[in-house]
């Protein structure tokens, strides 16, 4: 992966379908503004930030960079305003923000927001680009040498959505199908792994970011569709005819999502630390939640009526940054 670098939107996003929407109470300051990632920036680390810290690189630009998705729902998307990010890993980033702000005792702090995707995501934020990012990043043992992560945040289960009359029950009926995930994911390598394994003669595409993954399922240029099953949740949840898929299959991993920071900076990753576990303490993450997974959502209004897991309570109840699951009950 190459290192990218931010530019200001000077075109409409990828993805027409979700053309952005204003989360209101996220940020009030008149001087947030959005960029977007450029495919041939620079590759050089961001010296202040890897000398100084992500604190100091924040209080000395008086800016705080946040990484955002464009089609990552309901985690962190565009819905009807192309400038302003919104999701349940959206709000979550937006209290770390505030607790930036209080930290550096400067509350009329700068917010940018840079358009990151699956494959950028990681190197954004080693370079500089990014301070942190918050959307549906898996932490795994790989990207921790690349990366630092929070306590996570949500945990998934790795599934199948296809039609109901596919035939397609489980992964062992993916044999000679077409199959497309999301490039620059873990499910990306974990099926390819297992095509070769299994000799299942799958035909893989990998498609830019989820929406348009699923545009390649509903248009029948796939006949499944691998991913976290939440994400595929919001997929169906925004298709013509929702009623016409179905989320199958035996997960083939349970994951956690945390936001991503650079690594080797333990003072900047405590304020984020803290500001999550706050939101779980207090019960806040209880009403954050019901928004985005068991209410109507931007920009159709759907309700992916997703209930909390038990393996996300027991997260929530026992905040770690572990790589791995502690807890295997997922429902």
């Amino acid at each position: 992966m190459s290192y990218l670098s931010s530019r200001s939107f000077s075109k409409p996003l990828t993805l027409a379908a979700f053309m952005a929407l204003g989360l209101a109470g996220c940020n009030n300051s008149s001087q947030t503004t959005t960029d977007a990632a450029s495919t041939d920036g620079a590759t050089t680390t961001d010296a202040s930030a890897s000398t100084n810290g992500t604190l100091q690189k924040i209080k000395d630009s008086g800016t705080i960079v946040v990484g955002h998705r464009d089609s990552s729902i309901p985690f962190s998307y565009i819905a009807d305003d192309p400038n302003q990010p919104i999701g349940y890993a959206h709000d979550l980033e937006m209290k770390v923000v505030e607790a930036v702000k209080q930290k550096l005792n400067m509350p009329d702090l700068n917010v940018r927001y840079n358009l990151v995707t699956s494959q950028t995501r990681i190197p954004l934020v080693q370079n500089g680009t990014v301070d942190f990012e918050c959307g549906s990043t898996t932490n795994n043992e790989e990207r921790q040498k690349q990366v630092a992560f929070s306590n996570g945040f949500f945990e998934i289960g790795t599934r199948l959505l296809t039609k109901k009359d596919s035939g397609i029950q489980d992964f062992e009926d993916l044999k000679g199908k077409t199959l497309v995930t999301t490039a620059g994911t873990t499910s990306e390598r974990y099926i390819r792994q297992y095509n070769d394994d299994n000799k299942m003669d799958m035909n893989i595409i990998s498609a830019k970011d989820h929406g348009e993954a699923f545009l390649m399922l509903e248009n029948g240029r796939a006949d499944a569709f691998m991913m976290d099953d939440v994400l595929l949740a919001g997929e169906k949840a925004k298709a013509k005819n929702p009623d016409e898929w179905v989320i199958v299959g035996t997960p083939q991993s349970f994951e956690i999502y945390g936001c991503m920071m650079r690594k080797d900076d333990p003072e900047f990753k405590a304020v984020v630390d803290e500001a999550l576990t706050n939101v779980f303490s207090s019960g806040e993450i209880n009403s954050i939640y019901d928004k985005w997974f068991l209410n109507p959502i931007p920009p159709k209004n759907v309700n992916l009526n997703f209930e909390m897991s038990d393996n996300l309570k027991a997260l929530i109840a026992s905040p770690h940054d572990s790589a791995q699951p502690k807890v295997a009950t997922a429902q």
